[in-house]
């Protein structure tokens, strides 16, 4: 069985702490063996390959490493800031996610 998380892939969240504090981003995907979750934009880190059909050129390429997901808080969606979530039963009994800040149903 797999981990609940507070965070999904697409979801705008902000990092607690580290290099990055403070920096927001959308995140593109979730290790969720590893905890981890990329951020775009966020943890950058480069990486040398060799010319290939896809790198031609070759070289140093900047991309995205993953970040802990303990380090990272989702962004409420009406006051912009960094929340905690919590989950509960909407009207047709479905499971949501939901702002602790403003109550607020995060998609």
């Amino acid at each position: 069985m797999q981990k609940k998380l507070h965070i999904k892939k697409g979801d705008i969240v902000k990092v607690n702490t580290g290099e990055y504090k403070g920096q927001q981003g959308r995140v593109l995907d979730i290790d969720r063996k590893k905890s981890r979750a990329i951020v775009e934009g966020v943890n950058m880190v480069s990486k040398h390959t060799k010319p290939s059909a896809d790198t031609p050129q070759g070289g140093i390429i900047k991309k995205e490493a993953g970040v802990h997901i303990s380090n990272l808080n989702p962004i409420d969606p009406t006051s912009g800031d960094a929340t905690r979530i919590g989950r509960k039963l909407n009207e047709k009994n479905k499971l949501v996610r939901y702002s602790k800040k403003s109550g607020e149903e995060i998609k």
